[in-house]
């Protein structure tokens, strides 16, 4: 049967190549946009319309993601896999970025929200059916960053590290019913729309320092995950899969 996969932040970035390979691959693909409503439409009629939709929520907002979770699940019949893969209000920009001592506590709420609570919403709103059917995946984006700091983005990077910590608490909780919860910790990935004012140098330096020679690609992630949301991938849960060239080692 069929699996059906919603991505938050779907229509641009890595999102809309995650969601590109799962519909290549045969899944249904939910594109979850929030501002981006024409590039999602546009991607969600190039994978095919009979296997794609592009529903708007902002996954910060737990009303909006019930009725994004509502309204997939009218459409497809159910939701078997969740990506939490959105992005609020950040840029890897190394020259940009602010030093500890200037940050406030604004910046990290901001980020916490756009990736914890975010998941949060997401899971609480369709794991009610995961249980129903003792069957579903939750996938969440994380960075290499919480490894290798090679650019201190710390709002960012605390954020992510804490979406660990969720995950992993949630999949020794769930797994008994048949649930797996993992992550996909992508290193600096060239490019998209959120590393496209990473200073060349910053590429050049992750490309000499890791072992395949090269840095990651938004295509180098989306196979992961589209391997983790497959049925061949059962046996995982509780993981934080790094994919950066063997840059950080576990």
């Amino acid at each position: 049967m069929t699996r059906t996969v919603l991505v938050t932040g779907g229509g641009r970035g890595l999102g809309s190549v995650i969601a590109k390979t799962l519909g290549s691959k045969g899944f249904n693909v939910i594109i979850n946009y929030n501002q981006s409503r024409i590039v999602a439409e546009q991607l969600a009629t190039e994978i095919g319309s009979e296997r794609a939709i592009a529903l708007h929520a902002d996954v910060t907002n737990r009303e909006s993601v019930n009725q994004l979770v509502k309204k997939a699940t009218t459409h497809f019949g159910k939701i078997d896999v969740v990506v939490n893969n959105a992005l609020i209000h950040f840029k890897f920009d190394p020259n940009a970025q602010k030093a500890f001592k200037d940050l406030t506590w604004s910046d990290y709420q901001t980020q916490i929200d756009g990736t914890l609570k975010a998941a949060f919403n997401v899971v609480q709103s369709v794991i009610p059916q995961f249980i129903k059917r003792q069957s579903g995946t939750v996938i969440n984006i994380g960075t290499n960053l919480y490894q290798n700091p090679v650019v201190p983005y710390h709002e960012y990077t605390t954020a992510k590290a804490a979406l660990i910590g969720f995950t992993r608490n949630l999949a020794a909780e769930v797994g008994q019913y048949g649930i797996n919860a993992n992550v996909v910790s992508g290193g600096l990935l060239k490019t998209t729309d959120a590393s496209a004012v990473t200073t060349p140098e910053v590429f050049d330096l992750i490309a000499k320092t890791t072992p395949l020679k090269r840095v990651t690609t938004p295509q180098d992630v989306a196979n992961t995950v589209a391997y983790l949301a497959s049925e061949e991938a059962s046996g995982i849960t509780g993981q934080n899969f790094t994919v950066d060239g063997g840059l950080t080692m576990n």
